[in-house]
């Protein structure tokens, strides 16, 4: 049996709109292209086909990765405890900057936008922390500490 994939509400709100997309738009319009460059003859030398077969590949491909996501998805709701779990947002602060993320699964991971994983060296160590508690993070440049002022 496969390791259920641990992910938020919304996380599996976007996985499951991002299917729906590639197999009711997508797929469509791909099979459309292709049968359109069919008509146009010479498939050796056919860009088009060419582009558009490379394209179903890599939609097709994406669509079995995103139902086997789905098939094996843990939605974990919200953080109702005051330590971090898998749906907390969490402000801190490191090195007298304040800053916030919130904790997501894995495939959620977006660092950019204030989502890091659970799977993170980050998200690791601050598991189960609370409100107060002061945490040292190993990285490839030295270990830095959290100081956690709030999980939410």
């Amino acid at each position: 049996m496969k390791k259920q994939i641990l992910m938020t509400g919304e996380g599996l709100e976007k996985l499951q709109v991002e299917l729906k997309e590639l197999t009711e738009v997508k797929r469509p319009e791909i099979v459309n292209r292709i049968k359109v460059a069919k008509a146009l003859g010479d498939l050796s030398e056919n860009a088009e086909y060419t582009s558009a077969k490379e394209e179903q590949s890599f939609v097709e491909g994406r669509i079995q990765e995103l139902e086997e996501l789905l098939k094996h998805a843990k939605v974990v709701e919200g953080n109702n405890s005051d330590s971090i779990g898998i749906g907390s947002y969490i402000d801190f602060e490191v090195d007298g900057d304040k800053d916030s993320f919130e904790l997501v699964g894995s495939t959620e991971s977006d660092p950019d936008n204030g989502k890091i994983s659970i799977d993170s060296p980050v998200g690791q160590a601050l598991l189960g922390h609370r409100v107060g508690d002061v945490v040292s993070v190993q990285t490839p440049d030295g270990a830095i500490s959290y100081k956690i002022l709030a999980v939410k």
